[in-house]
C-alpha cells in the first residue's frame, strides 16, 4: 500500500495554463528596456517574446509557450512546416493576404469586415491578447475605402506590439485613443505607397514607441530617409543585422530607439 503515495510523488504534474502578464497598452507608462538578438525556432524564457521580420509587412510573433502568430500573412512565410496559430491580414495588396489560408491555421483574422462593416477582433488567447482598430485606405481613384485596413494590436509579456498594416492616413485622435499605448510599433516607410515619410514621422512622435521597428520597405532610400527624420527627432538608430529580437518588459531600450531589421524567411 505504501507504493501508491511514492508513484503519486514522481507522476508528472498537469502543466498550468499559460496566463498573460497584465499590459498598460491603454494607459501611458514608462518602461526601460533592452533588445536581445535570437533565433526564431530556439525556446525563451518566461515573460519574453520573439520577434522575427519574415519579409514585406510579415512578422513572426513567437511566444514562450510556442504559440505563433504572424501578422499580414499572405500564405507563405517560408521552408517551414510550422503552421501559425494565428494570422492577421490587410486587404490593400495581395501581398498581405491570402484569399486561401490553410485550413489548419486555427485563428484567421482579417482587418477588414466581411458583412461590409468595420473587423472586430478581440481574441484572448490567455498568453496574447489580439486586437484591431480599423482604418480607411485608398481605393485607387481618389476615394478610399472605409475599414479597409486594421492597426493590430498584441498584448503579450505586459507589451504592446502595434502592427500598423497598410495605413493610409495618419490616426484620428479617436484612432490613437482605441490603439492606445504602444511599446513597439511596427510601421511601413515605402514612402507613398502607405504613408508619406514626414506623415510617418508626425504619427510616430505621437506614438511615442520605445521601440520603431520598419518595415514596408522596397529600397533603401525610404528606408534612410525615415532613419534619418528619426534620428533628428531624437531617436536612437540600431542596425542589428538579422530578423530577430527577443523583447521583454524589463528590457526595453532606455531611450526610444529604431531597429532596422533584414527580413529573413522561416526555415
Amino acid at each position: 500500500m505504501r507504493l501508491l503515495p511514492l508513484l503519486l510523488a514522481v507522476l508528472p504534474l498537469p502543466l498550468a495554463a499559460q496566463e498573460r502578464i497584465p499590459s498598460h497598452c491603454l494607459a501611458f507608462a514608462e518602461a526601460p528596456a533592452q533588445v536581445v538578438p535570437a533565433a526564431w525556432a530556439d525556446p525563451l524564457e518566461a515573460d519574453t517574446f520573439r520577434l522575427h521580420y519574415i519579409d514585406h509587412s510579415m512578422f513572426l510573433l513567437r511566444l514562450p509557450s510556442g504559440l505563433n502568430l504572424v501578422t499580414d500573412f499572405n500564405g507563405f512565410v517560408g521552408p517551414t512546416r510550422m503552421i501559425p496559430d494565428v494570422v492577421t491580414m490587410n486587404r490593400a495588396h495581395s501581398t498581405h493576404w491570402t484569399r486561401a489560408p490553410d485550413p489548419a491555421i486555427p485563428h484567421v483574422l482579417p482587418g477588414w469586415g466581411e458583412g461590409g462593416g468595420p473587423a472586430d477582433h478581440h481574441l484572448d488567447l490567455g498568453e496574447v491578447l489580439v486586437r484591431n482598430v480599423p482604418t480607411d485606405i485608398r481605393d485607387g481613384f481618389g476615394g478610399a475605402v472605409p475599414d479597409g485596413n486594421s492597426v493590430f494590436v498584441f498584448e503579450a509579456a505586459g507589451l504592446c506590439i502595434g502592427h500598423l498594416g497598410h495605413l493610409h492616413h495618419e490616426p484620428t485622435d479617436e484612432d490613437y485613443a482605441r490603439i492606445g499605448r504602444v511599446d513597439v510599433a511596427l510601421v511601413a516607410v515605402d514612402g507613398g505607397m502607405t504613408l508619406d515619410i514626414p506623415t510617418v514621422l508626425a504619427t510616430m512622435e505621437r506614438m511615442r514607441a520605445s521601440l520603431v521597428i520598419p518595415m514596408h520597405w522596397f529600397g533603401r532610400g525610404t528606408l534612410e530617409a525615415f532613419a534619418a527624420g528619426m534620428e533628428e527627432a531624437g531617436y536612437r538608430v540600431e542596425r542589428p543585422g538579422g530578423p530577430e529580437v527577443v523583447l521583454s518588459r524589463d528590457a526595453l531600450p532606455d531611450r526610444p530607439t529604431v531597429m532596422i531589421l533584414e527580413p529573413s524567411w522561416l526555415e
